[in-house]
């Protein structure tokens, strides 16, 4: 008889994976807004309060920079707090203790102090909540040293990158989209809700993974634009082009090995990013392939990331702004991919 897979959603994937920790290490505690009774706006801590109480699941007030820089205190005092900053887009009155606290202390005390903080916090746009609640800035947390940074595209992930993120005695910058999430109201993608095992595990950082293979051209991306470029590869398939995603996971530490292999595999390049095109994840992902050996590449490569623009709240202007399949299908589509075999006859 076939056994079931067990399915969850990333919302649930992470509230398990936390759960489990705070059930063998008692100095793993949870904070932020609305993440006790209600489980989280976004369901990543629902359940926790029920079964930890409210001294380890604690609701805050709307006060960022009073948490976060209580995050940081009690990380340094031994401490493994979980700290949900609720939009990303809310970083600027909290960024002094991120950067300049939370990612430079151990540095500064020269590893004497461990600061063990994992900050979890959504990003991604699709549903119209405008331009302070839609962003991802990916760029911005993976530009400043002294922080890892995680972007799970399913379920699996997020809970072995949640488990691995408490037990780093380094800031860990947990960030999901809203619309892997598994919460209807989003428009979740149901790609993202795949097989969890009930045991613990662990997703090592600095592995990206193959989502799909192929041998024509390479679209690396990161969260629900690993969806967006299975999609399209789907679609690609009916043009005869076989092209192989690469799913990034960790932006700190970045697979750049990975990338390079599979990139000298297909000889081109797409990079899908929801951040802004400019001094972002598309363009360190580029710069590590070109920088390492230009010659592999077939043709220049191609980036789909967000216009230079704040994020508008009319539907219409977002869809216009974000990547998708279209965008995706039609970046591939414009490689000549019969250059080598016209170079033969």
């Amino acid at each position: 008889m076939a056994v079931k897979e067990r399915k969850l959603t990333i919302a649930r994937a992470m509230a398990e994976g936390i759960a489990q920790e705070m059930r063998t290490d008692e100095s793993v505690f949870v904070m932020g807004e609305d993440v006790g009774p209600l489980g989280g706006v976004f369901g990543n801590t629902r359940g926790l309060y029920d079964e930890f109480g409210a001294e380890r699941v604690r609701d805050t007030p709307i006060s960022e920079t009073a948490f976060m820089g209580a995050a940081v205190g009690a990380a340094s005092d031994g401490m493994r707090p979980i700290v949900e900053l609720m939009f990303v887009d809310f970083f600027g009155v909290c960024f002094d203790a991120i950067y300049n606290n939370m990612a430079k202390n151990a540095y500064f005390s020269g590893g004497n102090v461990k600061v063990p903080v994992v900050l979890m916090t959504s990003t991604g746009g699709g549903y119209s909540d405008g331009g302070q609640h839609s962003q991802c800035v990916y760029g911005t947390f993976a530009h400043l040293p002294g922080m890892k940074v995680v972007v799970p595209s399913n379920a699996y992930d997020a809970k072995g990158m949640m488990i691995a993120a408490i037990r780093d005695d380094n800031p860990v910058i947990f960030m999901y989209h809203k619309s892997l999430q598994g919460m209807g109201w989003l428009g979740t993608e149901k790609g993202a809700t795949v097989h969890v095992p009930e045991e613990e595990y662990v997703v090592e950082f600095g592995k990206a993974s193959t989502a799909k293979e192929g041998s024509d051209v390479t679209i690396v991306s990161l969260g629900v634009g690993v969806h967006h470029a299975l999609k399209a590869a789907k679609t690609l398939e009916q043009d005869g082009i076989s092209a192989e995603v690469i799913d990034l996971r960790t932006l700190v530490p970045l697979d750049r090995d990975y990338i390079f292999a599979s990139v000298k595999k297909t000889g081109r390049l797409v990079v899908v990013d929801e951040d802004y095109h400019s001094y972002g994840v598309s363009g360190e992902v580029m710069a590590s392939v070109v920088e390492r050996d230009i010659s592999i590449l077939k043709a220049a490569p191609k980036r789909i990331a967000y216009p230079d623009i704040p994020i508008p709240f009319s539907p219409i202007m977002e869809q216009w702004a974000l990547p998708n399949v279209e965008k995706i299908v039609e970046a591939c589509l414009a490689f000549d991919y019969h250059q080598e075999q016209a170079a033969l006859i």
